[in-house]
């Protein structure tokens, strides 16, 4: 059967050993189509068992969509399919992709065969490849919907596919038609199972006023809050709202947001009367609700979120609330001065931040933190919600200012005032979101807790139980918690440390790569890894003395991880993180309540067959230097991924220092790796190559105290009449790929630029120069030199979903200058670097793509592969020659990624710069480019092919 012997193309390597007598990985142009389906289909059963039964979902990019959503009759007996729903209409359709992306991830296996499928914004159903799913953004998503996937008439015609196709439903819309009853009411009309709360219950518990209502009926403390509806506004009922809570008309501080619009969209904070009107005015007209809450803004007080799952069996609710977390908004620094209407908006909870940290448990009284769960248990039973649910809310201590509350209602007590105040019914499954970093802490890895949310859903469904109590639970990360194992690792498995953080501004990314990375070699048996931060160090002085450089790093602290310590947004709350979890008063509080949780959970797991146990165990960071961690590394003979962008990780330093112990890692070598981080050296290294279409833009360094000292006008005059231009783009001569990247057009935005240097600012505001541009990352400590180079125009390419002609595509190109921006990945082996289909890059906001754009879903657009009304078939193969041709000039091995311009007639390419230890997050382009090769590399494959490149080569 071909399609199932695809399900073991995850191993490349080894299928390359099997077939070469060579004992290296080769990958040449030709590598991954050479694979033949008969070569996939003879060593499909020795593949199976290095990779934990993700196999399924790895099979169904290769068929077409409307098969792919169908299980042979013969697997329906033992196969669970589940149907997984993202998308819909709200403003946090990115973060269901990205949400959709996860659980498909960690749930797809033997037992479990997963399809997916997508609500647009207009309500338009599709069923779509999985591989689609790792799609950056919405915006690329959409615009490969026609061409890609399979469109439902009607969402009726779509229930009735679900009906016959899929045995449970698993929806992942956040927000409008996700969590407001909509998708539910569509699936209980077509009696389509799915997992969580009835239609009925969401519609009440997603409108913000219905729920507070439901609340305070149901004896809960609420906040007191004002409802606004549609254009039929009276000013002085608002008034007399303010008087009676006594704010003061003209500045009383409120929270004004819509009532069904998720947890995060469109919260403001105002101050009066009159701003409260004006914001809820600007909610309203910009379409996100007809109906805004104003609240109370609680002064004092300290936010924190519960997940709560139930365990129960058929109908019989048993909630069971997990280690609540605590959400502490933090500021720093001159540049982060308090703001007085600071609030857990959407940018704080999806993007990295250092402005907020999360505290699991809370660092609440312990009477507090048990008050919380009852309460949150309560609630889930009273408001009938199913399966699992967030729960926000508020403690306000004894101290901050008191609410106007009857004594008998839940949530009085003598420490202070516990508030429940949004319920969130599809909580948002990013890898890092609350609903893993509240699982890990009591032994659920990733995979154990959707596989129990999910199989306990079924048991609601008399056709399910069966299927349910007969699927084994526990494939991944079962060989956590065998007992007498320690930190040195298990016997008979290759251990793999997975390195991230370091000091750039690009460490964020870094703990995004490093977290993916680790989560998708989790998939393999044979495979022991420990995710591992790289802290900052101390002295952020720059210095280009290689050996104090090395001997600095050397002394550099790297500690070993827990599994849920990984779960955070940024590096700091990491290692924030771990010193609290060595604390030894903390510590014991978080083993007692771990303790109390798991109790509480298994008595009712217990009684479901499905469930195998815990997968997580309850472990402590382990703290090394860098020495001492390599010489670790070197004893238990393990791999070092390297995740580290920019710094130590990406010029060489890191790399010599595991050399010098013989320890394998990814990625180039030494030599290859400092001279890519150095892109004046990385041009005259290619400068050879003109003739043979590889060109490198003029440059010119300067350093910075050069540029504090001399006149901004004759400086200006001398860059520009020097390299011939009339705009710079200005950059760090050694740094990572966006981090201080800027457009200058003017001599005053040289001004601006070198003012933020010497001001050391950590980001530039958008819009500070005289062209629009978004936030820009800025070096810390800056840098000492940095380069100029001409500003390459290119042509604008516009993806719109507003524009709806006939055989538009959605896509604008004029093809002016008939250059365009590409990024691609090469693979392979020093010599024989395989480029992979590179990715047109089209920037949402300015002229340079920020960190965000290239590495956090819901923002930036790739087209992977080119549409061939770009870029044609002919031109692409020879631009695809000239990338092998730089990664084979610069020596480059294992992986890495080459930015370029590439002209859309010749396939000249002229490069921006080459990253060795480019971005490995969920949504990079590097995961488009393999999942466009033939077959198709999905992530947990891609990362494994790159893990054996390492460990394979000759140091």
């Amino acid at each position: 059967m071909p399609m199932a012997s695809l399900a073991c193309g995850s191993n490349l390597s080894l299928l390359l050993r099997a077939a070469n007598t060579s004992p290296s990985l080769h990958l040449s142009s030709n590598l991954i189509a050479g694979f033949s389906h008969k070569l996939l289909t003879t060593a499909s059963s020795s593949c199976s068992s290095s990779l934990k039964t993700i196999g399924i979902g790895v099979t169904r990019a290769t068929a077409h969509v409307a098969n792919a959503v169908l299980v042979d009759e013969e697997d329906k007996s033992r196969v669970l399919r589940v149907g997984v729903i993202c998308g819909g209409p709200s403003a946090e359709r990115g973060i269901s992709l990205n949400s959709a992306r996860s659980v498909l991830d960690h749930i797809q296996g033997e037992d479990l065969h997963v399809s997916c499928y997508y609500i647009d914004s207009h309500l338009n159903a599709y069923a779509i490849y999985s591989a689609q799913v790792y799609s950056n953004t919405p915006s690329d998503f959409d615009f490969k919907l026609e061409s890609l996937a399979q469109g439902f008439q009607s969402l009726s015609e779509f229930a009735e596919h679900l009906a016959a196709s899929v045995d449970i439903v698993f929806p992942v819309i956040h927000g409008r038609f996700g969590e407001d009853g909509g998708i539910q009411e569509l699936l209980e009309n077509y009696n389509v199972p799915f997992v969580g709360t009835g239609s009925k219950e969401c519609r009440q518990a997603f409108d913000k006023y219905e729920a507070s209502l439901g609340l305070s009926k149901h004896g809960f403390v609420t906040i007191p809050s004002f409802l606004l509806q549609g254009s039929d506004v009276n000013e002085s009922e608002l008034s007399e709202w303010f008087a009676s809570n006594q704010l003061d008309l003209n500045s009383g501080k409120v929270v004004v947001k819509p009532t069904r619009a998720g947890s995060s969209i469109g919260v403001t904070v105002a101050y009066g009367v009159t701003d409260s009107l004006k914001k809820a005015k600007e909610i309203i007209s910009q379409g996100i609700d007809d109906r805004v809450l104003v609240e109370l803004f609680l002064e004092g007080g300290s936010e924190f979120t519960a997940i709560v799952l139930d365990v129960g069996h058929g109908f019989d609710c048993q909630p069971v609330v997990l280690l609540p977390t605590e959400v502490e908004l933090q500021f720093h620094g001159s540049g982060d001065v308090r703001e007085k209407d600071a609030i857990f908006n959407y940018r704080r909870k999806y993007l990295p931040t250092q402005q907020v940290a999360y505290h699991t448990p809370p660092r609440f009284p312990i009477d507090i933190i048990k008050s919380i769960r009852e309460g949150a248990s309560l609630l889930f039973q009273r408001l009938g919600l199913r399966d699992f649910a967030r729960i926000d809310g508020w403690f306000l201590p004894s101290t901050a200012k008191a609410l106007s509350s009857s004594e008998d209602k839940f949530g009085m007590t003598e420490l202070g005032t516990i508030l429940f105040t949004d319920i969130n019914l599809i909580s948002g499954m990013e890898q890092t979101s609350f609903l893993f970093q509240q699982a890990s802490k009591v032994g659920f890895s990733h995979s154990n807790i959707l596989r129990s949310i999910i199989h306990r859903a079924c048991l609601r469904f008399p056709e399910l139980a069966t299927c349910s109590s007969e699927s084994g639970q526990l494939h991944r990360n079962s060989k956590s918690l065998k007992p007498n194992e320690t930190s040195k690792g298990r016997e008979g498995f290759h251990k793999v440390f997975v390195i991230f953080g370091g000091d750039t501004s690009e460490r964020q990314v870094s703990l995004m790569s490093g977290t993916n990375v680790w989560l998708n070699l989790q998939a393999f048996d044979d495979l022991d890894v420990t995710p591992c931060l790289l802290a900052r160090s101390i002295d952020h002085s720059s210095t280009t003395d290689s050996d104090k450089k090395d001997s600095d790093a050397i002394s550099r602290e790297v500690w070993s991880l827990p599994y849920s310590l990984v779960l955070r947004h940024t590096t700091e709350e990491v290692l924030d993180a771990c010193m609290e979890a060595i604390e030894p008063a903390r510590a014991a509080l978080t083993s007692h309540l771990r303790n109390q949780v798991m109790n509480e959970l298994m008595k009712g797991l217990k009684k479901h067959g499905w469930f195998m146990g815990f997968d997580i165990a309850d472990e402590l960071p382990v703290r090394y230097s860098l020495k001492e961690w390599i010489k670790f590394a070197k004893e238990v003979e393990a791999t070092v991924f390297i995740t580290v962008h920019g710094g130590i990780g990406e010029d060489g330093t890191l790399q010599s220092l595991l050399e010098a112990e013989g320890v394998p890692y990814t990625g180039p070598g030494v030599m290859a790796s400092k001279i890519c981080m150095d892109k004046v050296a990385t041009s005259l290294a290619l400068n050879h190559l003109g003739d043979m279409g590889v060109l490198t833009i003029n440059k010119d360094v300067k350093r910075k105290e050069d540029l504090f000292k001399m006149p901004i006008l004759q400086t200006w005059y001398d860059l520009t009449s020097k390299l011939q231009c009339e705009t710079l783009c200005i950059k760090p001569a050694r740094d990572g790929c966006s981090t201080g990247v800027a457009r200058l057009c003017c001599a005053e935005d040289l001004v601006v630029y070198i003012k933020a240097l010497d001001d050391c600012l950590l980001r530039i505001p958008p819009n500070s120069f005289s062209k629009a541009h978004g936030m820009i990352e800025m070096p810390n400590p800056p840098p000492e030199l940095l380069i100029f180079e001409p500003f390459v125009e290119t042509d604008e390419i516009v993806v719109s979903t507003k524009i709806m002609m006939e055989n538009s595509q959605h896509l604008l190109w004029k093809g002016q200058s008939r250059w365009v921006e590409v990024t691609v990945g090469v693979i392979g082996t020093r010599g024989l670097m395989h480029s992979l289909s590179p990715s047109i890059t089209v920037k949402e906001t300015g002229d340079i793509l920020s960190l965000e754009e290239k590495f956090q879903g819901g923002t930036g657009i790739n087209l992977t592969p080119p549409p061939v009304s770009i870029i044609s078939n002919e031109v692409l193969g020879r631009c695809k020659q000239r990338i092998e041709l730089i990664a084979n000039t610069l020596q480059l091995e294992g992986f890495s990624r080459v930015d370029a311009f590439v002209n859309v007639d010749s396939g000249e390419v002229l490069v921006i710069e080459v990253n060795t230890v480019p971005g490995m997050t969920p949504s990079t382009v590097l995961i488009h480019q393999a999942l466009t090769e033939q077959p198709p590399m999905y992530p947990h494959q891609f990362f494994r092919t790159l893990l054996d490149l390492a460990s394979e080569r000759v140091l």
